[in-house]
Protein backbone atom coordinates (compact mmCIF):
# COMPACT_ATOMS: atom_id res chain seq x y z
CA UNK A 1 0.00 0.00 0.00
CA UNK A 2 1.16 3.50 -0.69
CA UNK A 3 1.01 7.14 -0.05
CA UNK A 4 2.59 9.63 -2.20
CA UNK A 5 2.88 13.78 -1.60
CA UNK A 6 4.45 15.41 -4.32
CA UNK A 7 4.19 19.02 -5.34
CA UNK A 8 1.23 17.71 -7.63
CA UNK A 9 -0.89 16.81 -5.08
CA UNK A 10 -1.72 13.71 -2.70
CA UNK A 11 -2.58 10.43 -3.76
CA UNK A 12 -2.14 6.92 -2.14
CA UNK A 13 -4.80 3.36 -1.59
CA UNK A 14 -7.14 3.48 0.68
CA UNK A 15 -6.89 1.94 3.96
CA UNK A 16 -4.70 0.27 6.10
CA UNK A 17 -1.85 2.73 8.60
CA UNK A 18 -2.23 6.41 8.80
CA UNK A 19 0.14 8.25 7.43
CA UNK A 20 1.13 5.14 4.97
CA UNK A 21 -1.63 4.89 3.08
CA UNK A 22 -4.84 7.29 1.84
CA UNK A 23 -6.51 7.07 4.85
CA UNK A 24 -9.48 9.86 6.65
CA UNK A 25 -6.74 10.88 8.79
CA UNK A 26 -4.33 11.84 5.66
CA UNK A 27 -7.24 13.36 3.36
CA UNK A 28 -8.26 15.83 6.05
CA UNK A 29 -4.74 16.93 7.23
CA UNK A 30 -4.51 17.26 2.99
CA UNK A 31 -7.89 18.94 2.37
CA UNK A 32 -6.93 21.07 5.47
CA UNK A 33 -3.53 21.93 4.23
CA UNK A 34 -4.60 23.10 1.27
CA UNK A 35 -7.98 25.10 2.76
CA UNK A 36 -5.06 26.78 4.99
CA UNK A 37 -2.58 27.68 1.59
CA UNK A 38 -6.07 29.19 0.32
CA UNK A 39 -7.05 31.47 3.48
CA UNK A 40 -2.73 32.05 3.30
CA UNK A 41 -2.82 33.26 0.45
CA UNK A 42 -5.37 35.60 -0.76
CA UNK A 43 -6.08 36.95 2.88
CA UNK A 44 -9.74 38.02 2.49
CA UNK A 45 -13.10 37.63 4.29
CA UNK A 46 -14.90 34.55 2.15
CA UNK A 47 -13.37 31.63 0.48
CA UNK A 48 -14.82 29.23 -1.98
CA UNK A 49 -13.43 25.75 -3.45
CA UNK A 50 -15.03 23.59 -6.10
CA UNK A 51 -14.64 20.21 -5.29
CA UNK A 52 -15.44 17.62 -8.18
CA UNK A 53 -15.01 13.66 -8.43
CA UNK A 54 -14.24 10.69 -11.01
CA UNK A 55 -16.44 7.63 -9.86
CA UNK A 56 -14.18 5.37 -7.97
CA UNK A 57 -15.75 3.34 -4.96
CA UNK A 58 -13.86 5.34 -2.35
CA UNK A 59 -15.06 8.91 -4.38
CA UNK A 60 -18.45 9.55 -2.49
CA UNK A 61 -16.25 8.72 1.23
CA UNK A 62 -13.03 10.99 0.05
CA UNK A 63 -15.62 13.70 -1.21
CA UNK A 64 -17.26 13.93 2.16
CA UNK A 65 -14.29 14.31 4.39
CA UNK A 66 -12.57 16.89 2.45
CA UNK A 67 -15.96 19.35 1.91
CA UNK A 68 -16.57 18.55 5.62
CA UNK A 69 -12.96 19.80 5.94
CA UNK A 70 -13.08 22.56 3.97
CA UNK A 71 -16.23 23.82 5.80
CA UNK A 72 -14.68 23.26 8.80
CA UNK A 73 -12.05 25.96 8.22
CA UNK A 74 -15.02 28.54 6.86
CA UNK A 75 -14.50 27.90 3.10
CA UNK A 76 -17.65 27.56 0.80
CA UNK A 77 -17.39 24.80 -0.76
CA UNK A 78 -19.47 24.07 -4.53
CA UNK A 79 -19.57 20.18 -5.31
CA UNK A 80 -19.93 19.03 -8.32
CA UNK A 81 -20.33 15.34 -7.57
CA UNK A 82 -19.24 12.96 -10.21
CA UNK A 83 -17.50 15.29 -12.83
CA UNK A 84 -14.70 15.24 -15.42
CA UNK A 85 -11.05 16.82 -14.26
CA UNK A 86 -11.49 19.51 -17.48
CA UNK A 87 -15.15 20.25 -16.20
CA UNK A 88 -13.68 21.16 -12.80
CA UNK A 89 -10.55 23.45 -13.99
CA UNK A 90 -13.19 25.01 -15.76
CA UNK A 91 -15.56 25.82 -13.19
CA UNK A 92 -13.24 27.69 -10.94
CA UNK A 93 -13.00 31.06 -12.81
CA UNK A 94 -16.68 30.08 -14.12
CA UNK A 95 -17.69 30.36 -10.35
CA UNK A 96 -15.27 32.71 -9.19
CA UNK A 97 -13.49 30.36 -7.00
CA UNK A 98 -10.26 30.59 -5.02
CA UNK A 99 -9.38 27.27 -6.15
CA UNK A 100 -10.70 23.34 -6.80
CA UNK A 101 -10.14 19.66 -5.75
CA UNK A 102 -10.57 17.17 -8.34
CA UNK A 103 -10.56 13.57 -6.30
CA UNK A 104 -9.56 11.15 -8.78
CA UNK A 105 -6.02 8.77 -9.46
CA UNK A 106 -6.41 9.35 -12.54
CA UNK A 107 -5.14 6.16 -14.70
CA UNK A 108 -4.58 4.16 -11.46
CA UNK A 109 -6.69 1.32 -10.57
CA UNK A 110 -9.42 1.56 -8.37
CA UNK A 111 -7.71 0.91 -4.79
CA UNK A 112 -5.98 3.83 -5.38
CA UNK A 113 -7.77 7.75 -4.90
CA UNK A 114 -5.99 10.97 -5.12
CA UNK A 115 -6.76 15.35 -4.35
CA UNK A 116 -5.87 17.06 -8.03
CA UNK A 117 -4.92 20.58 -6.36
CA UNK A 118 -6.07 23.84 -8.72
CA UNK A 119 -5.58 27.74 -8.16
CA UNK A 120 -7.81 30.60 -8.95
CA UNK A 121 -7.01 30.20 -12.66
CA UNK A 122 -8.59 26.50 -12.67
CA UNK A 123 -4.81 25.36 -13.59
CA UNK A 124 -2.77 22.83 -11.59
CA UNK A 125 -0.71 24.77 -8.84
CA UNK A 126 2.84 25.12 -9.63
CA UNK A 127 5.66 24.01 -8.23
CA UNK A 128 6.63 26.88 -5.91
CA UNK A 129 3.30 26.57 -4.13
CA UNK A 130 3.36 23.16 -4.31
CA UNK A 131 6.54 22.79 -2.24
CA UNK A 132 4.77 25.79 0.17
CA UNK A 133 1.65 23.48 0.84
CA UNK A 134 3.71 21.13 1.53
CA UNK A 135 5.32 22.73 4.32
CA UNK A 136 1.58 23.83 5.74
CA UNK A 137 0.74 20.07 5.24
CA UNK A 138 3.98 19.02 7.59
CA UNK A 139 3.63 21.63 10.16
CA UNK A 140 0.01 21.01 10.90
CA UNK A 141 -0.65 24.18 11.46
CA UNK A 142 -3.86 24.83 10.27
CA UNK A 143 -6.99 27.27 11.85
CA UNK A 144 -10.42 25.84 11.74
CA UNK A 145 -13.20 28.13 12.18
CA UNK A 146 -15.78 28.77 14.93
CA UNK A 147 -19.42 27.80 15.02
CA UNK A 148 -20.51 31.15 13.61
CA UNK A 149 -18.04 31.00 10.35
CA UNK A 150 -18.63 27.62 9.29
CA UNK A 151 -18.19 27.52 5.38
CA UNK A 152 -21.40 26.97 2.94
CA UNK A 153 -21.86 23.64 1.08
CA UNK A 154 -23.46 23.66 -2.18
CA UNK A 155 -24.04 21.43 -5.08
CA UNK A 156 -23.64 22.83 -8.82
CA UNK A 157 -25.24 20.17 -11.17
CA UNK A 158 -25.12 21.18 -14.64
CA UNK A 159 -21.10 21.80 -14.89
CA UNK A 160 -20.64 19.05 -17.20
CA UNK A 161 -23.37 20.29 -19.68
CA UNK A 162 -21.84 24.03 -19.13
CA UNK A 163 -18.48 22.37 -20.56
CA UNK A 164 -19.98 20.62 -23.69
CA UNK A 165 -21.69 24.12 -24.43
CA UNK A 166 -18.85 25.57 -24.28
CA UNK A 167 -17.21 23.14 -26.33
CA UNK A 168 -19.76 23.32 -29.38
CA UNK A 169 -19.04 27.20 -29.20
CA UNK A 170 -15.49 27.00 -30.15
CA UNK A 171 -14.63 27.62 -33.52
CA UNK A 172 -12.48 24.26 -34.41
CA UNK A 173 -15.92 22.30 -34.15
CA UNK A 174 -17.80 21.97 -36.65
CA UNK A 175 -21.66 20.45 -35.64
CA UNK A 176 -23.22 20.35 -39.40
CA UNK A 177 -20.53 19.04 -40.43
CA UNK A 178 -20.71 16.10 -37.62
CA UNK A 179 -23.78 15.09 -38.32
CA UNK A 180 -23.56 15.11 -42.05
CA UNK A 181 -21.38 12.65 -41.91
CA UNK A 182 -23.51 10.55 -39.57
CA UNK A 183 -20.64 8.38 -37.58
CA UNK A 184 -20.89 5.72 -35.16
CA UNK A 185 -18.72 5.27 -32.60
CA UNK A 186 -18.22 2.43 -29.65
CA UNK A 187 -17.55 4.32 -25.95
CA UNK A 188 -15.29 2.25 -23.60
CA UNK A 189 -15.20 5.19 -20.39
CA UNK A 190 -14.10 2.34 -17.71
CA UNK A 191 -17.10 2.60 -15.64
CA UNK A 192 -16.25 6.22 -14.77
CA UNK A 193 -17.81 9.85 -15.52
CA UNK A 194 -17.06 9.58 -19.02
CA UNK A 195 -19.75 7.74 -19.39
CA UNK A 196 -21.87 10.77 -18.16
CA UNK A 197 -19.74 13.02 -20.34
CA UNK A 198 -18.98 11.56 -23.68
CA UNK A 199 -22.42 10.34 -24.21
CA UNK A 200 -24.11 13.73 -23.64
CA UNK A 201 -21.27 15.28 -26.05
CA UNK A 202 -22.09 12.57 -29.00
CA UNK A 203 -26.00 13.35 -28.32
CA UNK A 204 -25.73 17.38 -29.17
CA UNK A 205 -23.20 16.51 -32.28
CA UNK A 206 -25.45 13.79 -33.89
CA UNK A 207 -23.23 10.89 -33.37
CA UNK A 208 -24.43 7.55 -32.70
CA UNK A 209 -22.89 5.38 -30.52
CA UNK A 210 -22.62 2.46 -28.43
CA UNK A 211 -21.73 1.96 -24.87
CA UNK A 212 -19.24 -0.14 -23.49
CA UNK A 213 -18.30 0.05 -19.56
CA UNK A 214 -20.29 3.55 -19.50
CA UNK A 215 -21.84 2.85 -15.71
CA UNK A 216 -20.31 5.22 -13.62
CA UNK A 217 -19.79 3.07 -10.57
CA UNK A 218 -16.07 2.96 -10.38
CA UNK A 219 -15.78 -0.94 -10.66
CA UNK A 220 -13.06 -0.77 -13.30
CA UNK A 221 -13.83 -3.60 -15.96
CA UNK A 222 -9.87 -3.44 -17.18
CA UNK A 223 -6.86 -1.38 -16.28
CA UNK A 224 -8.31 2.39 -16.77
CA UNK A 225 -5.03 3.40 -18.71
CA UNK A 226 -5.78 3.40 -22.07
CA UNK A 227 -3.09 1.38 -23.51
CA UNK A 228 -3.63 -1.02 -26.77
CA UNK A 229 -3.50 -3.87 -24.15
CA UNK A 230 -6.15 -2.93 -22.08
CA UNK A 231 -8.67 -1.92 -25.20
CA UNK A 232 -8.88 -5.73 -26.62
CA UNK A 233 -13.04 -5.23 -25.79
CA UNK A 234 -13.29 -2.17 -27.53
CA UNK A 235 -11.17 -3.04 -30.54
CA UNK A 236 -13.54 -5.62 -30.80
CA UNK A 237 -16.95 -4.04 -30.51
CA UNK A 238 -15.74 -1.83 -32.64
CA UNK A 239 -15.09 -4.14 -35.37
CA UNK A 240 -18.49 -6.21 -34.79
CA UNK A 241 -20.47 -2.94 -34.43
CA UNK A 242 -18.69 -1.69 -37.93
CA UNK A 243 -18.34 1.53 -36.08
CA UNK A 244 -16.57 4.31 -37.80
CA UNK A 245 -13.85 4.07 -34.67
CA UNK A 246 -13.89 3.84 -31.09
CA UNK A 247 -12.95 6.60 -28.55
CA UNK A 248 -11.79 5.46 -24.68
CA UNK A 249 -10.84 7.98 -21.81
CA UNK A 250 -9.17 7.63 -18.13
CA UNK A 251 -11.14 7.50 -15.24
CA UNK A 252 -11.08 11.65 -14.72
CA UNK A 253 -11.59 11.98 -18.52
CA UNK A 254 -8.54 14.22 -19.19
CA UNK A 255 -6.92 11.73 -21.39
CA UNK A 256 -8.52 10.59 -24.47
CA UNK A 257 -7.33 7.23 -27.23
CA UNK A 258 -8.78 5.95 -30.13
CA UNK A 259 -9.35 2.90 -31.77
CA UNK A 260 -9.43 2.81 -35.99
CA UNK A 261 -12.26 0.93 -37.38
CA UNK A 262 -10.26 -2.31 -38.46
CA UNK A 263 -9.93 -2.72 -34.25
CA UNK A 264 -6.04 -1.30 -34.97
CA UNK A 265 -4.72 1.44 -32.51
CA UNK A 266 -5.05 5.00 -33.75
CA UNK A 267 -2.37 5.24 -31.15
CA UNK A 268 -2.90 7.81 -28.01
CA UNK A 269 0.55 9.83 -29.04
CA UNK A 270 -1.67 10.40 -32.31
CA UNK A 271 -4.40 12.14 -31.16
CA UNK A 272 -2.55 15.43 -30.08
CA UNK A 273 -1.34 15.15 -33.45
CA UNK A 274 -4.74 15.07 -34.99
CA UNK A 275 -6.29 17.81 -33.29
CA UNK A 276 -3.01 19.51 -33.84
CA UNK A 277 -3.09 19.80 -37.42
CA UNK A 278 -6.61 20.80 -37.92
CA UNK A 279 -6.26 23.46 -35.11
CA UNK A 280 -2.96 24.65 -36.87
CA UNK A 281 -4.85 24.29 -40.08
CA UNK A 282 -7.31 27.27 -39.04
CA UNK A 283 -4.91 29.12 -36.83
CA UNK A 284 -0.83 28.40 -37.15
CA UNK A 285 1.50 28.68 -33.93
CA UNK A 286 3.71 26.86 -32.25
CA UNK A 287 2.96 23.84 -30.53
CA UNK A 288 4.13 22.29 -27.11
CA UNK A 289 4.34 18.54 -25.53
CA UNK A 290 6.06 17.14 -23.02
CA UNK A 291 9.67 15.52 -23.82
CA UNK A 292 8.00 12.05 -23.71
CA UNK A 293 5.45 12.72 -26.57
CA UNK A 294 6.24 11.57 -30.25
CA UNK A 295 8.36 13.77 -32.63
CA UNK A 296 4.94 13.63 -35.13
CA UNK A 297 3.79 16.36 -33.57
CA UNK A 298 6.75 18.56 -34.58
CA UNK A 299 6.35 17.06 -37.81
CA UNK A 300 2.89 18.52 -38.12
CA UNK A 301 3.54 21.89 -36.95
CA UNK A 302 6.39 22.45 -39.23
CA UNK A 303 4.22 21.65 -41.99
CA UNK A 304 2.57 24.67 -41.24
CA UNK A 305 5.76 26.97 -40.78
CA UNK A 306 5.94 26.68 -36.66
CA UNK A 307 7.81 26.30 -34.11
CA UNK A 308 7.42 23.06 -31.77
CA UNK A 309 8.75 23.41 -28.29
CA UNK A 310 9.30 20.41 -25.61
CA UNK A 311 8.67 21.02 -21.85
CA UNK A 312 9.38 18.70 -18.84
CA UNK A 313 6.50 16.22 -18.00
CA UNK A 314 3.79 17.36 -16.33
CA UNK A 315 0.36 19.41 -17.46
CA UNK A 316 1.43 22.45 -15.05
CA UNK A 317 4.89 22.61 -17.47
CA UNK A 318 3.21 22.37 -20.44
CA UNK A 319 0.94 24.77 -19.36
CA UNK A 320 4.01 27.48 -18.76
CA UNK A 321 5.62 26.64 -22.09
CA UNK A 322 2.41 27.14 -23.82
CA UNK A 323 1.97 30.81 -21.92
CA UNK A 324 5.51 30.95 -23.04
CA UNK A 325 5.48 30.37 -26.98
CA UNK A 326 2.08 31.83 -27.53
CA UNK A 327 0.45 27.96 -28.43
CA UNK A 328 -2.34 27.77 -29.52
CA UNK A 329 -2.82 24.24 -29.03
CA UNK A 330 -0.79 21.69 -26.99
CA UNK A 331 -0.82 18.97 -24.28
CA UNK A 332 0.77 15.25 -23.66
CA UNK A 333 1.37 12.44 -25.80
CA UNK A 334 -0.73 10.19 -23.26
CA UNK A 335 -3.90 11.61 -25.30
CA UNK A 336 -3.45 14.87 -23.75
CA UNK A 337 -5.23 17.95 -25.73
CA UNK A 338 -4.85 21.35 -24.03
CA UNK A 339 -6.72 24.13 -25.95
CA UNK A 340 -6.33 27.46 -24.28
CA UNK A 341 -8.99 28.78 -26.04
CA UNK A 342 -10.94 26.94 -23.92
CA UNK A 343 -9.24 26.18 -20.72
CA UNK A 344 -5.48 25.45 -19.72
CA UNK A 345 -5.63 22.27 -18.99
CA UNK A 346 -5.84 18.24 -20.64
CA UNK A 347 -9.40 17.69 -21.76
CA UNK A 348 -10.59 14.20 -23.75
CA UNK A 349 -14.04 16.11 -24.70
CA UNK A 350 -13.23 19.08 -26.20
CA UNK A 351 -10.32 16.28 -28.30
CA UNK A 352 -13.25 14.53 -29.29
CA UNK A 353 -15.02 16.97 -30.93
CA UNK A 354 -12.23 18.51 -32.76
CA UNK A 355 -11.14 14.89 -33.76
CA UNK A 356 -14.51 14.03 -35.18
CA UNK A 357 -14.63 17.76 -37.05
CA UNK A 358 -11.24 17.20 -38.45
CA UNK A 359 -12.72 13.20 -39.79
CA UNK A 360 -16.06 14.86 -41.35
CA UNK A 361 -13.64 17.70 -43.40
CA UNK A 362 -11.52 15.37 -44.51
CA UNK A 363 -13.85 12.99 -45.76
CA UNK A 364 -11.46 10.08 -44.70
CA UNK A 365 -11.68 7.03 -42.72
CA UNK A 366 -10.09 6.90 -39.22
CA UNK A 367 -7.48 4.30 -39.89
CA UNK A 368 -6.80 6.55 -43.54
CA UNK A 369 -5.79 9.88 -41.43
CA UNK A 370 -3.69 8.06 -38.89
CA UNK A 371 -2.09 6.67 -42.43
CA UNK A 372 -1.29 10.25 -43.86
CA UNK A 373 1.08 11.24 -40.65
CA UNK A 374 4.73 10.10 -40.20
CA UNK A 375 4.80 7.30 -38.42
CA UNK A 376 6.91 6.61 -35.29
CA UNK A 377 6.55 3.69 -32.92
CA UNK A 378 6.60 4.15 -29.49
CA UNK A 379 7.80 1.91 -26.14
CA UNK A 380 6.76 2.39 -22.53
CA UNK A 381 8.04 0.26 -19.84
CA UNK A 382 8.94 0.87 -16.19
CA UNK A 383 11.22 -0.12 -13.15
CA UNK A 384 9.18 -0.48 -9.88
CA UNK A 385 11.32 1.14 -7.14
CA UNK A 386 12.73 -0.23 -4.00
CA UNK A 387 14.30 1.75 -1.21
CA UNK A 388 17.65 0.37 -1.88
CA UNK A 389 17.83 1.95 -4.98
CA UNK A 390 19.22 5.11 -5.61
CA UNK A 391 17.23 6.93 -8.74
CA UNK A 392 19.16 10.03 -9.44
CA UNK A 393 22.37 8.06 -9.13
CA UNK A 394 20.87 5.63 -11.79
CA UNK A 395 20.27 9.16 -13.81
CA UNK A 396 23.68 10.30 -13.73
CA UNK A 397 25.37 7.44 -14.39
CA UNK A 398 22.91 6.91 -17.44
CA UNK A 399 23.67 10.47 -18.82
CA UNK A 400 27.17 9.96 -18.23
CA UNK A 401 26.76 6.95 -20.02
CA UNK A 402 25.36 8.65 -23.73
CA UNK A 403 27.61 11.50 -23.30
CA UNK A 404 28.58 11.86 -27.24
CA UNK A 405 24.92 11.81 -27.74
CA UNK A 406 22.59 14.74 -27.70
CA UNK A 407 21.77 14.25 -23.92
CA UNK A 408 19.26 16.60 -22.18
CA UNK A 409 18.07 16.15 -18.05
CA UNK A 410 15.73 19.14 -17.82
CA UNK A 411 13.59 16.03 -16.70
CA UNK A 412 15.17 13.13 -15.66
CA UNK A 413 17.38 12.22 -18.96
CA UNK A 414 16.55 11.94 -22.08
CA UNK A 415 18.97 10.53 -24.97
CA UNK A 416 17.93 12.27 -28.76
CA UNK A 417 19.33 9.68 -31.47
CA UNK A 418 19.02 10.63 -35.21
CA UNK A 419 16.35 7.91 -35.45
CA UNK A 420 14.76 8.17 -32.29
CA UNK A 421 15.05 8.46 -28.74
CA UNK A 422 15.15 7.26 -24.54
CA UNK A 423 13.72 9.24 -21.95
CA UNK A 424 13.65 7.99 -18.27
CA UNK A 425 12.62 9.57 -15.82
CA UNK A 426 10.92 9.04 -12.22
CA UNK A 427 7.33 9.22 -11.92
CA UNK A 428 5.33 11.93 -9.99
CA UNK A 429 2.44 9.34 -9.36
CA UNK A 430 4.13 6.16 -8.73
CA UNK A 431 7.25 4.61 -7.65
CA UNK A 432 8.48 3.73 -10.41
CA UNK A 433 11.13 4.78 -13.42
CA UNK A 434 9.44 5.44 -16.42
CA UNK A 435 11.34 4.43 -19.63
CA UNK A 436 9.71 5.60 -22.82
CA UNK A 437 11.38 4.95 -26.92
CA UNK A 438 10.59 5.47 -29.62
CA UNK A 439 11.52 4.70 -33.19
CA UNK A 440 10.99 4.06 -36.53
CA UNK A 441 9.94 0.35 -36.13
CA UNK A 442 7.96 -1.17 -32.85
CA UNK A 443 10.57 -3.90 -32.58
CA UNK A 444 13.18 -1.05 -32.51
CA UNK A 445 11.22 0.56 -29.69
CA UNK A 446 10.71 -2.16 -28.04
CA UNK A 447 14.75 -3.41 -27.87
CA UNK A 448 15.63 -0.15 -26.93
CA UNK A 449 13.37 -0.23 -23.81
CA UNK A 450 14.38 -3.54 -22.80
CA UNK A 451 17.96 -2.55 -23.15
CA UNK A 452 17.96 0.32 -21.15
CA UNK A 453 16.02 -1.89 -18.52
CA UNK A 454 18.87 -4.01 -18.47
CA UNK A 455 21.33 -1.25 -18.47
CA UNK A 456 19.39 0.26 -15.55
CA UNK A 457 19.46 -2.52 -13.74
CA UNK A 458 23.45 -3.15 -14.34
CA UNK A 459 24.64 0.18 -13.25
CA UNK A 460 21.96 0.04 -10.36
Amino acid sequence: MTLIKSISGFRGTIGGKVADNLTPPDIVGFAAGYGQWIKENWKKENYKIVVGRDARISGSMVSQLVCSTLSAMGIDVIDLGLSTTPTVEMMVPYLVADGGIILTASHNPKQWNALKLLNNKGEFISASDGEALLKIVESSNFDFSDVDSLGKYSKYDSAIELHIERILELPYVDVNAIKERDFTVVVDAVNSTGGIAIPLLLEKLGVNFHKLYCEPNGDFPHNPEPLKEHLGDLSAMVVSKKADFGITVDPDVDRLALVNEDGSMFGEEYTLVAVADYVLELNPSDTVSNMSSTRALADVTQKYGRNYHASAVGEVNVVEKMKEVGAKIGGEGNGGIILPELHYGRDALVGIAIFLTLLAKRDMSCKELRDSYPSYFMSKTKIELTPELDVDGILEKIALHYKDQKVSTIDGVKIDFEKGWIHLRKSNTEPIIRIYTEAQSQELADKMGQEMQQLVKTIS
